[in-house]
């Protein structure tokens, strides 16, 4: 078994799986992939007798062939010991008829800690094969950037760069990251939207004059966003892991398929439960959920991606995207690994803002994804009546999953929690039709019917300085990420 991982655009474009940690992404502007995932079969019985970590060991060394088993151990062992406030890293709760899995128990209260705990460890390692440093370059829409920055703050030869759309992200979201601390960390607000950050990260990846001064400073520019493969693997194990609960629960058999709702906006969380689905996971139907941004909903109904519209700014802002990096990968296993079929999608797409697929390959897609979208209005309803019926407290993503999970027919259907409300407090609290001032009194007031406490992570921003101010315009990201890569390593 080949065990290299390609290009989405040329399967001549070869790597490792260390190498496609700390590359990020191809030079030709594709994502790196292993064709062979889809020959890898996880054992789902020992699945549903072991620990989430000796679970990640089992699953990643599949997809991560050249870190040795005390390589793996060790990063799995430190992303995962003392991190998380439950023992089951991500828990299951049922509500209503509905598996919620719960991801945001990290420490900042969203789901890419689960990745973005283990992601520094990986790419550690993979620089002590090397003699470089490394610079992360992050876009996010609000949840990547604080779990980026918080797992490699401080981190020995690695710095982090992360961008963040000017005031279209929540006060909570603000804060984590403006208040980050770290000698190695600079966060900057952009003025555009989620869409125009990420484009601008992937561009400056591919220009010759940065990687040039990069070489010079001995430096590799990658990404802690869920194009870098380290990012993505991760997620796969908790999809295992509402399998086990189920199983163990006697609420399935082993065998017995599974449905999974997901918010999504760049297609990275539903993409790791399709690469479990390709590794075993039995899956009847992944749900796609969108908020009013419904680029995803609308491509899956017609097969024709289309970025050529209004840009809608929502109480889901972690979902506000138009350009959902991600699906680049599902073309790729859909289309039978057909590499220049998706060169021509993206050409397609940086040319036009648009691209469209075959028929028959629509077809087959439909077959294992559904999906629904929900707006502003309809969020806040679902997260009135989920608390009045049940006394649980949805964030606005999760409630849009939820959403989409009730309104199917599939059973049992996993449906993905992937942020605490308590990061959304004054939307949540306007849907419960009470009144705050701020966010921060709203956390207060909001855990006065929560069940969880505030998480410690969150409770600290209210004495925390702010340390990062800067507000630049787009195209004053690339100098901005040339001056970084002097600040980050400057002893």
């Amino acid at each position: 078994m080949n065990k290299i991982y390609v290009s989405t655009r040329d399967e001549n474009q070869k790597m490792s799986s260390k190498q496609a940690i700390l590359e990020g992404i191809s030079n030709d502007g594709g994502l790196f992939v292993w064709p062979d995932l889809d020959t890898v079969t996880i054992d789902l019985h020992k699945i549903c007798k072991q620990s989430y970590q000796e679970n990640a060991y089992m699953i990643l060394k599949e997809l991560l062939p050249d870190y040795s088993e005390d390589e793996l151990k060790e990063c799995i062992h430190n992303a995962y010991t003392n991190s998380f406030s439950t023992p089951e890293v991500t828990p299951v709760k049922e509500v209503d008829g509905i598996y919620v899995l719960e991801l945001f128990h990290g420490p900042t209260s969203a789901f890419k800690d689960v990745a973005l705990t283990l992601l520094p460890q990986l790419m550690q390692k993979a620089l002590k094969s090397t003699n470089q440093k490394a610079l992360i370059l992050t876009a996010t829409s609000g949840d990547t950037g604080k779990a980026a920055l918080s797992g490699f703050q401080d981190v020995d030869d690695i710095g982090i760069v992360v961008f963040y759309p000017h005031q279209k992200v929540s006060q909570i979201q603000y804060r984590q990251m403006a208040t980050q601390k770290g000698k190695n960390v600079k966060v900057y607000a952009v003025k555009g939207n989620f869409d125009d950050a990420q484009s601008q990260v992937k561009k400056i990846f591919l220009n010759e004059d940065i990687n040039t001064i990069a070489k010079e400073h001995n430096t590799l520019l990658t990404s802690a966003n869920s194009i870098n493969i380290g990012r993505l693997v991760p997620q796969i194990v908790y999809y295992f892991e509402s399998y086990k609960y189920l199983v163990n629960r006697g609420k399935i058999q082993i065998g017995d398929k599974v449905s999974f709702s997901v918010p999504t906006g760049n297609f990275g969380d539903v993409l790791a439960g399709y690469y479990g689905y390709l590794m075993g996971l039995p899956v009847q139907k992944f749900y796609v959920a969108s908020n009013s941004n419904h680029v995803l909903t609308d491509f899956l109904t017609t097969g024709i991606y289309d970025r050529n519209r209004e840009f809608i700014q929502t109480i889901s802002p972690s979902m506000d995207i138009l350009i959902s990096s991600n699906l680049e990968r599902l073309l790729y296993y859909m289309s039978g690994k057909d590499c220049a079929f998706v060169k021509s999608c993206m050409d397609d797409l940086k040319e036009t803002g648009r691209y469209q697929i075959p028929k028959e390959m629509l077809e087959k897609i439909q077959d294992l994804f559904g999906c629904g979208y929900v707006d502003d209005q309809e969020t806040k309803e679902i997260i009135k009546d989920v608390y009045e019926q049940t006394k649980e407290v949805l964030d606005p993503h999760t409630a849009i999953g939820y959403s989409v999970a009730s309104n199917s027919d599939e059973t049992p259907i996993v449906s993905l929690s992937t942020a605490s409300p308590y990061k959304f407090s004054i939307d949540v609290l306007d849907a419960l039709d009470i009144e705050v001032k701020d966010e921060l009194e709203a956390m207060h007031k909001l855990e006065t019917i929560c069940e969880n406490p505030i998480p410690k992570g969150l409770k600290e921003l209210e004495t925390l300085p702010i340390l990062h101010s800067d507000v630049i315009e787009i195209e004053e990201m690339k100098d901005v990420v040339q001056q970084a890569m002097e600040a980050c390593f400057h002893d």
